[in-house]
Protein backbone atom coordinates (compact mmCIF):
# COMPACT_ATOMS: atom_id res chain seq x y z
CA UNK A 1 0.00 0.00 0.00
CA UNK A 2 1.55 3.33 -1.07
CA UNK A 3 0.02 6.69 -0.20
CA UNK A 4 1.06 10.31 -0.43
CA UNK A 5 2.28 12.16 2.69
CA UNK A 6 1.68 15.45 0.94
CA UNK A 7 -2.06 14.76 0.96
CA UNK A 8 -2.27 14.02 4.69
CA UNK A 9 -4.80 16.05 6.55
CA UNK A 10 -7.57 15.85 3.86
CA UNK A 11 -11.14 15.79 5.10
CA UNK A 12 -12.36 12.37 6.21
CA UNK A 13 -15.33 11.05 4.22
CA UNK A 14 -18.48 10.13 6.11
CA UNK A 15 -18.83 6.40 6.84
CA UNK A 16 -20.54 4.42 9.53
CA UNK A 17 -18.54 4.25 12.76
CA UNK A 18 -18.45 0.44 12.69
CA UNK A 19 -17.01 0.36 9.16
CA UNK A 20 -14.46 3.03 10.05
CA UNK A 21 -13.34 1.09 13.15
CA UNK A 22 -12.97 -2.10 11.07
CA UNK A 23 -10.81 -0.38 8.44
CA UNK A 24 -8.79 1.36 11.13
CA UNK A 25 -8.03 -2.02 12.75
CA UNK A 26 -6.88 -3.47 9.43
CA UNK A 27 -4.61 -0.50 8.78
CA UNK A 28 -3.10 -0.73 12.27
CA UNK A 29 -2.13 -4.32 11.53
CA UNK A 30 -0.12 -3.03 8.55
CA UNK A 31 1.84 -0.64 10.73
CA UNK A 32 -0.40 2.44 10.52
CA UNK A 33 -2.58 3.97 13.17
CA UNK A 34 -5.34 5.79 11.28
CA UNK A 35 -6.75 6.23 7.77
CA UNK A 36 -9.05 8.70 6.10
CA UNK A 37 -11.93 6.74 4.69
CA UNK A 38 -13.29 7.39 1.22
CA UNK A 39 -12.78 6.83 -2.46
CA UNK A 40 -9.10 7.78 -2.08
CA UNK A 41 -7.97 6.58 1.33
CA UNK A 42 -5.16 8.75 2.66
CA UNK A 43 -3.01 7.97 5.68
CA UNK A 44 -2.63 10.79 8.18
CA UNK A 45 -0.81 8.85 10.91
CA UNK A 46 1.83 6.13 11.03
CA UNK A 47 3.17 3.76 13.65
CA UNK A 48 6.70 4.65 14.73
CA UNK A 49 9.44 2.01 15.33
CA UNK A 50 8.75 2.50 19.06
CA UNK A 51 5.07 1.64 18.72
CA UNK A 52 3.69 5.17 19.02
CA UNK A 53 1.14 6.82 16.78
CA UNK A 54 2.76 9.66 14.78
CA UNK A 55 0.57 12.22 13.05
CA UNK A 56 1.76 13.32 9.62
CA UNK A 57 0.70 16.95 9.49
CA UNK A 58 0.94 19.54 6.75
CA UNK A 59 3.98 21.15 8.44
CA UNK A 60 6.49 19.62 6.06
CA UNK A 61 10.13 20.09 5.21
CA UNK A 62 10.96 22.82 2.66
CA UNK A 63 12.05 20.11 0.22
CA UNK A 64 8.45 18.87 -0.06
CA UNK A 65 7.75 21.80 -2.41
CA UNK A 66 10.06 20.22 -4.97
CA UNK A 67 9.45 16.56 -4.09
CA UNK A 68 6.26 16.17 -6.17
CA UNK A 69 7.91 17.68 -9.25
CA UNK A 70 10.96 15.48 -8.76
CA UNK A 71 9.21 12.14 -8.26
CA UNK A 72 9.27 11.18 -11.96
CA UNK A 73 12.87 12.31 -12.54
CA UNK A 74 15.54 9.62 -12.64
CA UNK A 75 18.95 10.53 -11.27
CA UNK A 76 21.61 8.82 -13.39
CA UNK A 77 25.10 8.07 -11.98
CA UNK A 78 26.61 10.57 -14.43
CA UNK A 79 24.23 13.33 -13.36
CA UNK A 80 24.82 12.48 -9.72
CA UNK A 81 28.60 12.85 -10.05
CA UNK A 82 28.24 16.10 -11.96
CA UNK A 83 25.82 17.54 -9.40
CA UNK A 84 27.87 16.67 -6.33
CA UNK A 85 31.01 18.05 -8.03
CA UNK A 86 29.19 21.31 -8.75
CA UNK A 87 27.96 21.59 -5.15
CA UNK A 88 31.46 20.87 -3.81
CA UNK A 89 33.03 23.56 -6.02
CA UNK A 90 30.42 26.21 -5.25
CA UNK A 91 30.07 25.69 -1.48
CA UNK A 92 33.22 24.06 -0.17
CA UNK A 93 35.94 26.65 -0.78
CA UNK A 94 34.21 29.43 1.17
CA UNK A 95 32.98 27.09 3.93
CA UNK A 96 36.51 25.78 4.41
CA UNK A 97 38.10 29.23 4.36
CA UNK A 98 35.62 30.53 6.93
CA UNK A 99 36.34 27.59 9.23
CA UNK A 100 40.06 28.33 8.93
CA UNK A 101 39.39 31.99 9.77
CA UNK A 102 37.21 31.20 12.79
CA UNK A 103 39.93 28.95 14.24
CA UNK A 104 42.56 31.60 13.57
CA UNK A 105 40.33 34.11 15.37
CA UNK A 106 39.83 31.74 18.28
CA UNK A 107 43.56 31.18 18.79
CA UNK A 108 44.79 34.76 18.34
CA UNK A 109 45.08 35.19 22.08
CA UNK A 110 47.33 32.09 22.32
CA UNK A 111 49.81 33.64 19.87
CA UNK A 112 49.39 37.11 21.36
CA UNK A 113 50.14 35.69 24.83
CA UNK A 114 53.81 35.06 23.94
CA UNK A 115 54.07 38.30 21.93
CA UNK A 116 53.53 40.67 24.86
CA UNK A 117 49.80 40.47 25.61
CA UNK A 118 50.30 39.18 29.17
CA UNK A 119 52.80 41.91 30.02
CA UNK A 120 50.90 44.80 28.41
CA UNK A 121 47.59 43.90 30.10
CA UNK A 122 49.41 43.16 33.38
CA UNK A 123 48.05 39.62 33.76
CA UNK A 124 49.27 37.66 36.77
CA UNK A 125 48.60 34.23 38.27
CA UNK A 126 45.63 32.46 36.68
CA UNK A 127 44.21 35.56 34.97
CA UNK A 128 45.18 34.29 31.51
CA UNK A 129 43.26 31.09 32.24
CA UNK A 130 40.06 33.19 32.42
CA UNK A 131 40.88 34.73 29.04
CA UNK A 132 40.53 31.26 27.52
CA UNK A 133 37.37 30.46 29.48
CA UNK A 134 35.65 33.79 28.83
CA UNK A 135 35.33 33.03 25.11
CA UNK A 136 33.21 30.00 25.92
CA UNK A 137 31.00 31.81 28.43
CA UNK A 138 29.91 33.94 25.49
CA UNK A 139 29.68 30.81 23.34
CA UNK A 140 27.28 29.24 25.86
CA UNK A 141 24.98 32.25 25.81
CA UNK A 142 25.05 32.41 22.01
CA UNK A 143 23.83 28.80 21.71
CA UNK A 144 20.54 29.76 23.39
CA UNK A 145 19.95 32.68 21.02
CA UNK A 146 21.61 32.35 17.61
CA UNK A 147 20.72 28.75 16.51
CA UNK A 148 16.95 29.33 17.14
CA UNK A 149 17.16 32.58 15.16
CA UNK A 150 18.90 30.80 12.29
CA UNK A 151 16.23 28.10 12.25
CA UNK A 152 13.35 30.60 12.22
CA UNK A 153 14.66 32.88 9.49
CA UNK A 154 14.25 32.28 5.76
CA UNK A 155 17.35 34.45 5.24
CA UNK A 156 19.64 31.86 6.81
CA UNK A 157 22.90 32.71 5.03
CA UNK A 158 22.39 36.47 5.16
CA UNK A 159 21.92 36.35 8.93
CA UNK A 160 24.93 34.04 9.36
CA UNK A 161 27.11 36.36 7.27
CA UNK A 162 25.97 39.40 9.27
CA UNK A 163 27.03 37.56 12.44
CA UNK A 164 30.44 36.81 10.87
CA UNK A 165 31.01 40.46 9.94
CA UNK A 166 30.12 41.61 13.47
CA UNK A 167 32.49 39.12 15.10
CA UNK A 168 35.26 40.36 12.80
CA UNK A 169 34.61 43.87 14.10
CA UNK A 170 34.71 42.60 17.69
CA UNK A 171 38.02 40.87 17.03
CA UNK A 172 39.58 44.04 15.62
CA UNK A 173 38.42 45.93 18.74
CA UNK A 174 40.72 43.73 20.85
CA UNK A 175 43.50 46.13 19.79
CA UNK A 176 41.77 49.33 20.95
CA UNK A 177 44.09 51.67 22.92
CA UNK A 178 41.76 51.68 25.93
CA UNK A 179 41.63 47.89 26.26
CA UNK A 180 42.59 46.60 29.71
CA UNK A 181 42.19 43.20 31.32
CA UNK A 182 38.49 43.65 32.16
CA UNK A 183 37.51 44.97 28.74
CA UNK A 184 39.60 42.26 27.05
CA UNK A 185 37.62 39.60 28.94
CA UNK A 186 34.37 41.26 27.82
CA UNK A 187 35.48 41.27 24.18
CA UNK A 188 36.43 37.58 24.37
CA UNK A 189 32.92 36.81 25.70
CA UNK A 190 31.38 38.81 22.86
CA UNK A 191 33.55 37.02 20.29
CA UNK A 192 32.47 33.64 21.63
CA UNK A 193 28.80 34.70 21.51
CA UNK A 194 28.94 35.40 17.77
CA UNK A 195 31.17 32.45 16.83
CA UNK A 196 28.68 30.04 18.42
CA UNK A 197 26.55 30.24 15.25
CA UNK A 198 29.08 28.72 12.85
CA UNK A 199 29.42 25.01 13.71
CA UNK A 200 25.66 24.29 14.08
CA UNK A 201 24.99 26.25 10.87
CA UNK A 202 27.62 24.29 8.93
CA UNK A 203 26.24 21.01 10.28
CA UNK A 204 22.81 21.93 8.89
CA UNK A 205 24.25 23.01 5.51
CA UNK A 206 26.10 19.69 5.19
CA UNK A 207 22.87 17.76 5.81
CA UNK A 208 21.03 19.83 3.17
CA UNK A 209 23.37 19.18 0.23
CA UNK A 210 25.13 15.84 0.73
CA UNK A 211 24.11 12.23 1.28
CA UNK A 212 24.63 10.93 4.79
CA UNK A 213 27.43 8.60 3.63
CA UNK A 214 29.22 11.65 2.14
CA UNK A 215 28.90 13.90 5.16
CA UNK A 216 31.74 12.54 7.33
CA UNK A 217 34.32 13.18 4.58
CA UNK A 218 32.98 16.68 3.92
CA UNK A 219 33.03 17.62 7.60
CA UNK A 220 36.57 16.19 7.91
CA UNK A 221 37.63 18.53 5.11
CA UNK A 222 36.01 21.78 6.28
CA UNK A 223 36.81 21.08 9.93
CA UNK A 224 40.36 20.15 8.96
CA UNK A 225 40.82 23.69 7.70
CA UNK A 226 41.26 24.56 11.38
CA UNK A 227 44.80 23.44 10.60
CA UNK A 228 45.13 26.03 7.84
CA UNK A 229 43.81 28.61 10.30
CA UNK A 230 46.50 27.59 12.77
CA UNK A 231 49.24 27.81 10.12
CA UNK A 232 47.88 31.12 8.86
CA UNK A 233 47.60 32.65 12.33
CA UNK A 234 50.97 31.45 13.61
CA UNK A 235 52.72 32.41 10.36
CA UNK A 236 51.24 35.90 10.49
CA UNK A 237 52.16 36.23 14.18
CA UNK A 238 55.72 35.07 13.42
CA UNK A 239 56.15 37.67 10.67
CA UNK A 240 54.79 40.45 12.86
CA UNK A 241 56.84 39.41 15.90
CA UNK A 242 60.15 39.29 14.02
CA UNK A 243 59.51 42.84 12.76
CA UNK A 244 57.91 44.17 15.93
CA UNK A 245 60.35 47.09 16.16
CA UNK A 246 59.01 48.46 12.86
CA UNK A 247 55.51 49.24 14.17
CA UNK A 248 54.16 52.11 16.21
CA UNK A 249 51.86 49.77 18.18
CA UNK A 250 52.60 46.39 19.78
CA UNK A 251 52.74 43.50 17.28
CA UNK A 252 50.10 41.49 19.17
CA UNK A 253 47.56 44.27 18.53
CA UNK A 254 48.25 44.12 14.79
CA UNK A 255 47.46 40.39 14.96
CA UNK A 256 43.93 41.22 16.16
CA UNK A 257 43.44 44.02 13.64
CA UNK A 258 44.56 41.87 10.71
CA UNK A 259 42.54 38.78 11.62
CA UNK A 260 39.47 40.94 12.27
CA UNK A 261 39.69 42.53 8.83
CA UNK A 262 40.16 39.12 7.15
CA UNK A 263 37.04 37.84 8.93
CA UNK A 264 34.96 40.82 7.78
CA UNK A 265 36.11 40.31 4.19
CA UNK A 266 35.26 36.57 4.20
CA UNK A 267 31.84 37.30 5.74
CA UNK A 268 31.01 39.76 2.97
CA UNK A 269 32.24 37.32 0.33
CA UNK A 270 29.98 34.60 1.71
CA UNK A 271 26.98 36.94 1.76
CA UNK A 272 27.49 37.65 -1.94
CA UNK A 273 28.10 34.05 -2.98
CA UNK A 274 26.26 31.50 -0.81
CA UNK A 275 22.47 30.93 -1.02
CA UNK A 276 20.04 30.91 1.91
CA UNK A 277 18.84 27.40 1.05
CA UNK A 278 19.12 24.78 -1.73
CA UNK A 279 15.78 25.71 -3.32
CA UNK A 280 17.07 29.20 -4.15
CA UNK A 281 20.68 28.26 -4.89
CA UNK A 282 21.73 30.50 -7.79
CA UNK A 283 24.31 27.98 -9.06
CA UNK A 284 21.71 25.20 -9.57
CA UNK A 285 19.28 25.04 -12.47
CA UNK A 286 15.66 24.05 -11.82
CA UNK A 287 16.37 20.50 -12.95
CA UNK A 288 19.46 20.30 -10.72
CA UNK A 289 17.38 21.36 -7.72
CA UNK A 290 14.97 18.53 -8.47
CA UNK A 291 17.88 16.12 -8.86
CA UNK A 292 19.23 17.30 -5.49
CA UNK A 293 15.91 16.38 -3.87
CA UNK A 294 16.16 12.93 -5.44
CA UNK A 295 19.75 12.34 -4.30
CA UNK A 296 19.06 13.23 -0.65
CA UNK A 297 15.89 11.12 -0.32
CA UNK A 298 17.96 8.37 1.30
CA UNK A 299 18.85 10.77 4.13
CA UNK A 300 15.17 10.65 5.19
CA UNK A 301 15.40 14.43 5.66
CA UNK A 302 15.32 17.46 3.41
CA UNK A 303 16.24 21.16 3.45
CA UNK A 304 14.69 22.15 6.78
CA UNK A 305 11.60 23.45 8.55
CA UNK A 306 11.27 26.95 10.02
CA UNK A 307 8.76 26.13 12.76
CA UNK A 308 10.09 25.24 16.20
CA UNK A 309 8.29 22.05 17.30
CA UNK A 310 8.01 21.43 21.03
CA UNK A 311 7.61 17.65 20.72
CA UNK A 312 10.90 17.41 18.82
CA UNK A 313 12.70 19.32 21.59
CA UNK A 314 11.24 16.90 24.16
CA UNK A 315 12.29 13.93 22.05
CA UNK A 316 15.82 15.30 21.78
CA UNK A 317 16.00 15.47 25.57
CA UNK A 318 14.80 11.85 25.87
CA UNK A 319 17.14 10.45 23.21
CA UNK A 320 20.11 8.64 24.86
CA UNK A 321 22.27 9.59 21.85
CA UNK A 322 21.89 13.26 22.79
CA UNK A 323 23.51 12.63 26.14
CA UNK A 324 26.20 10.35 24.73
CA UNK A 325 27.13 13.20 22.36
CA UNK A 326 27.07 15.52 25.39
CA UNK A 327 29.32 13.27 27.49
CA UNK A 328 31.73 12.74 24.61
CA UNK A 329 32.09 16.49 24.08
CA UNK A 330 32.79 17.00 27.78
CA UNK A 331 35.51 14.32 27.74
CA UNK A 332 37.11 15.43 24.46
CA UNK A 333 36.90 19.20 24.83
CA UNK A 334 38.39 19.64 28.29
CA UNK A 335 41.74 18.76 26.64
CA UNK A 336 40.85 20.94 23.64
CA UNK A 337 40.17 23.99 25.80
CA UNK A 338 43.46 23.60 27.61
CA UNK A 339 45.65 22.95 24.58
CA UNK A 340 44.04 25.65 22.40
CA UNK A 341 44.88 28.37 24.91
CA UNK A 342 48.13 27.02 26.35
CA UNK A 343 49.70 25.48 23.27
CA UNK A 344 52.17 28.32 22.61
CA UNK A 345 52.95 28.72 26.31
CA UNK A 346 53.55 24.96 26.63
CA UNK A 347 55.83 24.89 23.57
CA UNK A 348 57.85 27.82 24.87
CA UNK A 349 58.00 26.80 28.53
CA UNK A 350 57.96 22.98 28.57
CA UNK A 351 60.09 22.46 25.46
CA UNK A 352 62.34 25.50 25.87
CA UNK A 353 61.84 27.13 22.47
CA UNK A 354 62.21 30.86 21.90
CA UNK A 355 59.11 32.92 21.01
CA UNK A 356 59.77 32.95 17.27
CA UNK A 357 60.58 29.22 17.15
CA UNK A 358 57.48 28.47 19.25
CA UNK A 359 55.34 30.10 16.57
CA UNK A 360 57.06 28.05 13.85
CA UNK A 361 56.56 24.81 15.80
CA UNK A 362 52.87 25.72 16.21
CA UNK A 363 52.60 25.94 12.42
CA UNK A 364 53.93 22.38 12.11
CA UNK A 365 51.36 21.14 14.61
CA UNK A 366 48.54 22.84 12.75
CA UNK A 367 49.71 21.12 9.55
CA UNK A 368 49.13 17.75 11.25
CA UNK A 369 45.46 18.68 11.67
CA UNK A 370 45.06 20.14 8.17
CA UNK A 371 46.42 16.96 6.56
CA UNK A 372 45.46 14.34 9.15
CA UNK A 373 41.72 14.99 9.38
CA UNK A 374 40.99 14.68 5.63
CA UNK A 375 43.20 11.54 5.51
CA UNK A 376 40.95 9.86 8.09
CA UNK A 377 37.90 11.09 6.18
CA UNK A 378 39.14 9.64 2.88
CA UNK A 379 40.14 6.37 4.58
CA UNK A 380 36.65 5.99 6.02
CA UNK A 381 35.04 6.86 2.66
CA UNK A 382 37.25 4.37 0.79
CA UNK A 383 36.48 1.54 3.22
CA UNK A 384 32.78 2.38 2.98
CA UNK A 385 32.89 2.14 -0.82
CA UNK A 386 34.74 -1.19 -0.63
CA UNK A 387 32.37 -2.47 2.08
CA UNK A 388 35.23 -3.49 4.37
CA UNK A 389 33.57 -4.86 7.48
CA UNK A 390 33.83 -2.62 10.56
CA UNK A 391 36.24 -0.22 8.83
CA UNK A 392 33.31 1.09 6.77
CA UNK A 393 31.85 2.42 10.05
CA UNK A 394 32.93 5.96 10.87
CA UNK A 395 32.53 5.37 14.61
CA UNK A 396 35.22 2.70 14.35
CA UNK A 397 37.54 5.28 12.78
CA UNK A 398 36.70 7.71 15.58
CA UNK A 399 37.70 5.10 18.17
CA UNK A 400 40.93 4.35 16.27
CA UNK A 401 41.86 8.04 16.12
CA UNK A 402 41.01 8.61 19.80
CA UNK A 403 43.14 5.58 20.77
CA UNK A 404 46.07 7.13 18.90
CA UNK A 405 45.48 10.43 20.69
CA UNK A 406 45.40 8.60 24.04
CA UNK A 407 48.83 7.11 23.24
CA UNK A 408 50.03 10.59 22.23
CA UNK A 409 48.87 12.04 25.56
CA UNK A 410 50.73 9.30 27.42
CA UNK A 411 53.87 10.27 25.48
CA UNK A 412 53.34 13.93 26.37
CA UNK A 413 52.65 13.23 30.04
CA UNK A 414 55.14 10.50 30.91
CA UNK A 415 58.14 10.81 28.55
CA UNK A 416 59.81 13.19 30.99
CA UNK A 417 63.38 12.73 29.77
CA UNK A 418 62.72 12.70 26.03
CA UNK A 419 61.75 16.12 24.67
CA UNK A 420 61.26 14.80 21.15
CA UNK A 421 58.82 12.10 22.32
CA UNK A 422 56.83 14.69 24.25
CA UNK A 423 56.77 17.02 21.25
CA UNK A 424 55.71 14.16 18.98
CA UNK A 425 52.90 13.35 21.40
CA UNK A 426 51.72 16.96 21.43
CA UNK A 427 51.69 17.05 17.63
CA UNK A 428 49.72 13.80 17.39
CA UNK A 429 46.96 15.24 19.60
CA UNK A 430 46.00 17.34 16.59
CA UNK A 431 44.13 14.39 15.06
CA UNK A 432 41.78 14.41 18.08
CA UNK A 433 39.05 16.31 16.17
CA UNK A 434 38.41 13.21 14.00
CA UNK A 435 36.13 11.79 16.69
CA UNK A 436 34.46 15.15 17.32
CA UNK A 437 33.81 15.37 13.57
CA UNK A 438 32.27 11.91 13.73
CA UNK A 439 29.90 13.18 16.42
CA UNK A 440 29.00 16.18 14.25
CA UNK A 441 28.42 13.84 11.28
CA UNK A 442 26.25 11.61 13.47
CA UNK A 443 24.15 14.59 14.53
CA UNK A 444 23.87 15.66 10.89
CA UNK A 445 22.96 12.22 9.50
CA UNK A 446 21.32 10.47 12.45
CA UNK A 447 19.15 13.19 13.95
CA UNK A 448 15.95 13.68 11.93
CA UNK A 449 13.47 16.47 12.45
CA UNK A 450 14.75 19.98 11.87
CA UNK A 451 13.96 21.23 15.39
CA UNK A 452 15.42 18.08 16.93
CA UNK A 453 18.60 18.46 14.87
CA UNK A 454 19.09 22.07 16.01
CA UNK A 455 18.35 21.03 19.62
CA UNK A 456 20.77 18.08 19.68
CA UNK A 457 23.46 20.15 17.94
CA UNK A 458 23.04 22.95 20.48
CA UNK A 459 23.14 20.57 23.48
CA UNK A 460 26.31 18.99 22.10
CA UNK A 461 27.88 22.43 21.70
CA UNK A 462 26.78 23.40 25.21
CA UNK A 463 28.95 20.54 26.43
CA UNK A 464 31.69 21.70 24.04
CA UNK A 465 31.57 25.21 25.49
CA UNK A 466 31.40 24.09 29.13
CA UNK A 467 34.33 21.71 28.64
CA UNK A 468 36.38 24.43 26.94
CA UNK A 469 35.65 26.69 29.92
CA UNK A 470 36.95 24.02 32.28
CA UNK A 471 39.92 22.99 30.09
CA UNK A 472 42.21 25.98 30.71
CA UNK A 473 41.79 25.52 34.47
CA UNK A 474 43.60 22.18 34.29
CA UNK A 475 46.71 24.28 33.53
CA UNK A 476 47.53 25.54 37.02
CA UNK A 477 49.99 28.43 37.22
CA UNK A 478 51.93 26.85 40.10
CA UNK A 479 52.67 23.80 37.89
CA UNK A 480 54.30 25.83 35.10
CA UNK A 481 56.18 25.24 32.87
CA UNK A 482 55.48 21.47 32.66
CA UNK A 483 51.83 21.40 33.84
CA UNK A 484 51.88 17.76 35.01
CA UNK A 485 48.27 17.89 36.27
CA UNK A 486 46.95 19.09 32.92
CA UNK A 487 48.78 16.31 31.06
CA UNK A 488 47.26 13.67 33.35
CA UNK A 489 43.83 15.18 32.72
CA UNK A 490 44.39 14.69 28.98
CA UNK A 491 45.01 10.97 29.47
CA UNK A 492 41.93 10.45 31.65
CA UNK A 493 39.61 12.43 29.39
CA UNK A 494 40.53 10.62 26.18
CA UNK A 495 40.24 7.21 27.87
CA UNK A 496 36.66 8.13 28.86
CA UNK A 497 35.95 9.37 25.34
CA UNK A 498 36.75 5.95 23.84
CA UNK A 499 34.24 4.24 26.18
CA UNK A 500 31.51 6.76 25.25
CA UNK A 501 32.08 6.28 21.51
CA UNK A 502 31.86 2.51 21.96
CA UNK A 503 28.51 2.91 23.78
CA UNK A 504 27.19 5.06 20.92
CA UNK A 505 28.30 2.45 18.38
CA UNK A 506 26.58 -0.39 20.23
CA UNK A 507 23.29 1.46 20.75
CA UNK A 508 23.04 2.30 17.02
CA UNK A 509 23.80 -1.28 15.93
CA UNK A 510 21.15 -2.70 18.24
CA UNK A 511 18.46 -0.24 17.13
CA UNK A 512 19.15 -0.87 13.43
CA UNK A 513 18.81 -4.63 13.94
CA UNK A 514 15.52 -4.12 15.80
CA UNK A 515 14.12 -1.98 12.98
CA UNK A 516 15.24 -4.48 10.35
CA UNK A 517 13.24 -7.18 12.15
CA UNK A 518 10.13 -4.97 12.19
CA UNK A 519 10.41 -4.32 8.48
CA UNK A 520 11.07 -7.99 7.69
CA UNK A 521 7.92 -8.89 9.61
CA UNK A 522 5.88 -6.62 7.33
CA UNK A 523 5.07 -4.08 10.03
CA UNK A 524 6.22 -1.11 7.96
CA UNK A 525 4.22 0.14 4.97
CA UNK A 526 5.32 2.72 2.40
CA UNK A 527 4.22 6.36 2.21
CA UNK A 528 5.35 8.46 -0.72
CA UNK A 529 7.52 11.48 0.17
CA UNK A 530 7.50 10.60 3.89
CA UNK A 531 11.20 11.47 4.02
CA UNK A 532 10.18 15.13 3.62
CA UNK A 533 7.44 15.10 6.29
CA UNK A 534 9.90 16.47 8.92
CA UNK A 535 9.58 13.30 11.02
CA UNK A 536 12.24 12.54 13.63
CA UNK A 537 14.45 9.45 13.67
CA UNK A 538 12.22 8.08 16.47
CA UNK A 539 9.13 8.53 14.27
CA UNK A 540 10.39 7.39 10.86
CA UNK A 541 10.28 3.56 10.53
CA UNK A 542 12.40 3.64 7.34
CA UNK A 543 15.36 5.36 8.93
CA UNK A 544 18.54 3.50 9.91
CA UNK A 545 21.33 5.02 11.97
CA UNK A 546 24.68 5.38 10.25
CA UNK A 547 27.56 3.81 12.11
Amino acid sequence: MKTNAGEAGDTVSSESQDEKNLIQTNVQNMGFAEADIGAEAVLSTIMSPHGKVVEITGDFDDAMKLAFEAKDIELTPEEDKKLVRKIDLCLFPLMSILYAVQFMDKTTNSNAAIMGLLKDLKMTGNQYTWVGSSFYFGYLLGLFILPPLLQKTKYFMKLLCAIIVVWGMVLALHSAPTVNYASFIFLRCLLGFFESAVTPAFTIITAQYWKKEEQFLRICIWFGFNGLGGIWGSGMAYGLYTRSDSYSIPAWKIVFITTGCITIFVGMLMAAHLPDSPQNAWFLTKREKLLLVQRIRGNQQGFGNHNIKKHQIIEALKDPRTWLYFLYSVAADIPNGGLTNFQSILIKGDFGFTTDKSLLVAMGMAAVEWVGLPVFGFASYYCSKKKIKYLEDRLVWSMISTSLVLIACCMLAYADKDRHARLGGLMLTYIAPVAFICVLANISANTLGYTKKWTVSSINLLAYAAANIAGPHTFIASQAPHYAGAKTALVVCYACAIVILLALYIINIRENKRRDKLQAAGQVAEIENMEFADLTDFENPYFRYTL
